[in-house]
Order: structure tokens, then C-alpha cells, then sequence
């Protein structure tokens, strides 16, 4: 019996997750070129209210310095600019970077998140809002937003759960299938696993939150919602789904000292 609890404590930490690659992308090179493509042809931005709502949860004091970690157009970087903030923005796609707000293009700069180019201790908040799961070594860009920070300072990370009721569960219920993202890759895990990935690599999961839909916060948005009745009725079923079968998980995390 004892051996089989063994067993079973040693196969938590395994790598368990679910991934999925589009098009044999093996290299960052290539998911450099996927992403000027996707940024070239559609748009993976979302809406206003989901960047306010982020906004919120980041409590981005004056004197913090911020960086948004796969910033896409810059939406959070320039939100956390207009409140006063030293914010900064990152991502792998020049396209992306291009067509960004010009009020903060300075503060913009083309990267791997893998790779960071700032020095130890640069930032005291970091943000990474869906993208972890999109990269070649999911652990390297961990462990450089985590060498960025100050000892004690926050990120807060976005992932997706491989058991979301109204995305994955329900794709498979109507379907038969597993949801495919248009991202070259695209990752799933639970809860535990994420805090898994986070807590190996440098950081501290102090608290974890659910997203499914945010709260609309714009007159389009909750005008988007009335013309989208799924929509709306996901935001309204959103309190009573539970945290382990949420859409995404929010980490809240720090850096130790």
C-alpha cells in the first residue's frame, strides 16, 4: 500500500499536459513567422473590458515598473501608462508592436519572451496574459520573468485549463473533438500542473482566480453581449462555475526574497 501511494505522489509531479502543434512549428523562428502571419491576417485581441478587468487585478501602484510579457498591440501597457505608470510591453511579432497605440510605441520593444533584454530586478510588476502556453520552452520564459523582477515583486499569469466546462468539456460534449486554437502551439493543463510549471521555475502562487468571461465595461461590450446571447449567458453562469473547471486560472504570484 505504501508503495503504491509512492507511485501515486511521484506521478503528481509529472509532466501532464495536453499539446497540440499546428504546421510541425519546431523552432522560434517559426512561431516568430506564425505570428506575423496571424497578426498580418486576424486579430487575437480581445475585447476592452477583458484589458480593464486585468487592469484591476494587476493594482498597479505610481512608483511600480511594469512590464506586459507577450504584449500583442500594447493594450495593457497603455492602459498602465495612462494611469501614470513607468509600463513597458514585449512581444515576438514586429506586426504586433507596429500597430500598437503610437502614445507608448517607445515603450514597446520587439522579444522573446524567452530571452528577456532587461537586467535582474528591472520591473515590479510582470504580466503574461495567455501565452505561456504558446512557447517552445514554456520553463526558460518562467525563469526570465522571474530573474526580471524584484525580490517581492508580483505577476500575475494567465493559462488555460484543460478541464474548462463551457470550452473544452462542452467542444467535446457537441463535437466529439478537442478544441484547436489558431496559435502554432497551443498547451492545456489543471490547476495544480500550472502552479506546478510557476513554483519549479521562480515563482510563488500566492492566490488563484478564476476567468471565464469578464464583466462588460464598456457601452460596445455590453452592447456585444446583447447581441450575443451565448455570450451573455456565459457571463451569467460564469459565478457558478467551479474554480477547478474554469475557462482560464489567474495566478497572483511574487518573487521571493
Amino acid at each position: 500500500m505504501a508503495l503504491h501511494s509512492e507511485i501515486q505522489k511521484s506521478a503528481v509531479k509529472a509532466d501532464i499536459m495536453l499539446e497540440i502543434r499546428l504546421n510541425e512549428i519546431d523552432s522560434d523562428e517559426e512561431s516568430r513567422l506564425a505570428y506575423e502571419g496571424i497578426y498580418r491576417e486576424t486579430d487575437i485581441a480581445l475585447r476592452d473590458s477583458f484589458y480593464l478587468w486585468l487592469l484591476n487585478l494587476l493594482a498597479l501602484q505610481p512608483d511600480d515598473v511594469y512590464l506586459d510579457v507577450s504584449c500583442g498591440h500594447g493594450q495593457l501597457t497603455k492602459l498602465a501608462w495612462q494611469q501614470g505608470v513607468n509600463a513597458h510591453g514585449l512581444d515576438l511579432s514586429q506586426t504586433a508592436i507596429g500597430s500598437g497605440c503610437p502614445a507608448v510605441e517607445h515603450q514597446l520593444v520587439v522579444g522573446n519572451s524567452q530571452w528577456l533584454p532587461y537586467a535582474d530586478g528591472t520591473f515590479s510588476v510582470a504580466s503574461n496574459i495567455g501565452s505561456i502556453e504558446h512557447y517552445m520552452a514554456m520553463d526558460t520564459a518562467v525563469q526570465e520573468m522571474a530573474r526580471v523582477l524584484r525580490p517581492n515583486g508580483r505577476a500575475i499569469i494567465l493559462l488555460p485549463n484543460t478541464f474548462s466546462l463551457m470550452h473544452n468539456i462542452w467542444t467535446a460534449f457537441r463535437e466529439g473533438r478537442t478544441f484547436i486554437d489558431s496559435q502554432p502551439i497551443q498547451r492545456y493543463a489543471a490547476k495544480r500542473e500550472w502552479q506546478q510549471l510557476l513554483e519549479e521555475n521562480g515563482l510563488v502562487v500566492d492566490r488563484i482566480i478564476k476567468y471565464e468571461i469578464e464583466r462588460p465595461a464598456t457601452w460596445p461590450d455590453f452592447l456585444s453581449y446583447l447581441y450575443h446571447p451565448k455570450r451573455l449567458m456565459k457571463w451569467l453562469l460564469t459565478p457558478f462555475i467551479p474554480l477547478n473547471l474554469a475557462f482560464c486560472f489567474v495566478y497572483i504570484c511574487h518573487k521571493p526574497e
